[in-house]
């Protein structure tokens, strides 16, 4: 008899055997860890052009007067909803005291890892705003690919008023179709590509980098499906659906951002679970979670309150009630700034921690487990853009229930 598990099964199932080969064969699973680099390659060289004609089909779709209220009301969420996250993430730090206890030597005997040069918030604000489209396109500056796309579909939304059928719109409806196929065919090999990503990480790194910060480790987790579980609740309450159904709709994509550590890659699964399992209208999912992917990164937001307060902690500096706030605002800005894949936590530290007077070098003691860090910040990056997107249709009333409830 042959048995059939749906894609989550199967990841599921590549993820517990990545953890056990990783764990066994330790230091050869490097060696093997290409066909996993191969993998989330295939994935993000579409991530750009999914991204942009996705935003330019949206914007350029509207009414440039529904644009105005809707982009308002998405902007408002995103902007409340990351710096809830990080003000949480800030109380937990604090409450918990998560940094004290641990050895602040280990914030100089870790050699640096290599992650750029450090930014200052008004560069980091500056260059969410591309020079050359085509460079930013090229380098993955999905920020910048985001700003252009909105602006480039509001030109067209505008030029559409007098064009009903204008073919620059049309052809890009046909173009995101086509890409959309494309990442379809590529997730077919999904459940492959996370065995390798894991194993070889496993392998590489070992279980042991977890023992100094386990206590950090354990109350980030907490803290993050602390956060998630009222995220759900509050949703459920609001738009009046079933919690437990809610979440079960959404497993997949949690799931896929679980094992892949990559709103970028978790992307596509978002975008069709969205509309076929969660009944969100087209014109919502493709407007929102496109734009979410880097405007609404309450993982991101959360990730950087909680370390910035593990590491003052650790290095004995005290701050003040409105130093506090003030860390609660950067790490929300900075969260703007994260890039959408596997490794971005140790970028965004890198524009934080030297705005506080931290220690730089403190970076390098994260390094070893941003993997397992960059799980939980991404499930709470793709499921919160989700369900920002479900909130926003629902005061469009663009939700159809028979979809959520089938």
């Amino acid at each position: 008899m042959k048995i059939r598990m749906n894609i989550t099964t199967q990841i599921i199932l590549a993820t517990i055997l990545g953890v056990l080969f990783g764990g066994f064969f330790g230091k050869f699973m490097t060696s093997i860890d290409v066909f996993g680099n191969i993998f989330l390659r295939l994935i993000q060289m579409s991530i750009v052009l999914l991204v942009m004609g996705q935003i330019i089909e949206a914007v350029g779709g509207l009414n440039p007067r529904k644009l105005g209220k809707l982009g308002f009301k998405t902007v408002i969420v995103f902007i409340t909803s990351s710096f809830l996250a990080a003000l949480f993430g800030m109380a937990i730090g604090v409450l918990f005291k998560i940094g004290n206890g641990i050895d602040s030597s280990l914030l100089s005997d870790n050699p640096l890892p290599e992650i750029g040069t450090a930014s200052s918030v008004e560069d980091t604000i500056l260059n969410f705003f591309p020079t050359n489209i085509i460079s930013s396109m090229a380098q993955g500056s999905i920020v910048q690919v985001i700003i252009f796309a909105i602006i480039f579909g509001l030109a067209l939304s505008y030029v559409r008023l007098d064009d009903k059928e204008n073919k620059i719109f049309q052809g890009t409806v046909q173009f995101n179709s086509v890409i959309l196929k494309l990442v379809t065919l590529i997730m077919k090999i999904a459940p492959v590509g996370i065995f390798f990503i894991i194993a070889s990480t496993i392998g590489s790194m070992g279980l042991q980098v977890l023992l100094p910060l386990a206590k950090y480790l354990l109350i980030y987790c907490l803290a993050t499906f602390i956060f998630l579980f009222l995220w759900f609740l509050f949703v459920s309450i609001y738009c009046k659906v079933s919690m437990v159904k809610l979440i079960k709709n959404m497993a997949p994509m949690s799931i896929m951002a679980l094992t892949t550590t990559s709103s970028a890659v978790t992307l596509p699964i978002a975008l069709k679970d969205a509309k076929e399992k969660l009944g969100i209208s087209e014109r919502i999912t493709k407007l929102v979670l496109p734009l979410g992917m880097s405007l609404n990164s309450n993982g991101s937001a959360m990730h950087m309150a909680i370390t910035l307060v593990t590491i003052s902690q650790i290095a004995g500096i005290s701050y003040s009630g409105g130093e506090y706030f003030y860390l609660v605002i950067l790490a929300t800005l900075a969260s703007l700034a994260n890039a959408v894949v596997p490794g971005a936590g140790l970028v965004s530290l890198s524009i934080v921690v030297p705005q506080l007077g931290l220690p730089i070098e403190s970076i390098a003691l994260f390094a070893g487990v941003e993997w397992f860090v960059g799980m939980l910040r991404t499930i709470l990056n793709v499921d919160s853009d989700t369900l920002s997107a479900f909130i926003i249709a629902k005061s469009e009333n663009e939700i159809d229930y028979k979809v959520f409830n089938q």
